[in-house]
């Protein structure tokens, strides 16, 4: 075999390994997660405690190794903007975080955005960044209502189904997102009701979906 041929030969076997190579290898969304704290990355003493821990303990990196299955529905990288409870959050806060997911939209290389976020004002920071962000980019804010070291811990799942959200093409052009208990809600509407329980978060005219094992489903616009 000639140099010429050897060289053809090599080409083609280059094509047909591409032509066989997952094409959601490439097509993956790809998803920023901004972590700032909250009882989502909060650890208690004892799987028993699920109201009493420590906040904003676990780094954005360990969160994202806690669920493997977010490589299945995204490339997700992460980034630690702030690391407190979230009583604790000013309106400095509100500007840093505003400004950076507002940086990220615009970057061709983000498809999603999640903000993970402590419980206590969510709702607060949700309704900022509804207001002030100017993209249609899925931006999602999610936290859970139990530490991540807790029997039946939800924030796993929460973060999960974020991540679901933010990679869904449905989800854009909806405004800031809330993803809590198995439920998406508008940014706009969604408030804290109750204390402890996983289903905190209510909506006066009811969500805008759901996400069922990493699918999204809506009910209304």
């Amino acid at each position: 075999m000639n140099i010429r041929s050897l060289s053809l030969t090599c080409v083609m076997a280059a094509a047909v390994a591409g032509a066989f190579t997952p094409a959601h290898a490439a097509d993956k969304p790809r998803v920023v997660i901004l972590a700032t704290g909250g009882t989502i990355a909060g650890a208690g003493a004892s799987v028993a405690n699920s109201a009493t821990y420590q906040a904003a303990k676990v780094p954005v990196d360990k969160l994202i190794a806690g669920v493997p299955e977010l490589k299945n529905l995204a490339d997700v990288r992460g980034d630690q903007v702030f690391q407190i409870a979230s009583e604790s959050f000013t309106n400095e806060h509100l500007v840093t975080l505003g400004k950076r997911v507002a940086a990220l939209a615009r970057q061709t290389d983000v498809d999603g955005i999640v903000i993970t976020h402590g419980t206590d004002t969510l709702e607060e920071t949700a309704f900022f960044l509804n207001l002030v962000l100017k993209t249609d980019k899925p931006v999602v804010v999610v936290g859970s209502i139990r530490p991540g070291t807790a029997m039946s811990a939800d924030g796993m799942l929460n973060l999960y189904n974020a991540v679901a959200v933010a990679s869904s093409k449905d989800a854009a052009g909806k405004g800031v997102l809330v993803t809590m208990n198995d439920e998406i809600h508008t940014g706009r509407d969604v408030s804290k009701t109750v204390n402890i329980k996983t289903e905190a978060f209510k909506s006066p005219w009811g969500p805008l979906g759901m996400i069922v094992e990493g699918k999204t489903y809506w009910f209304r616009a």
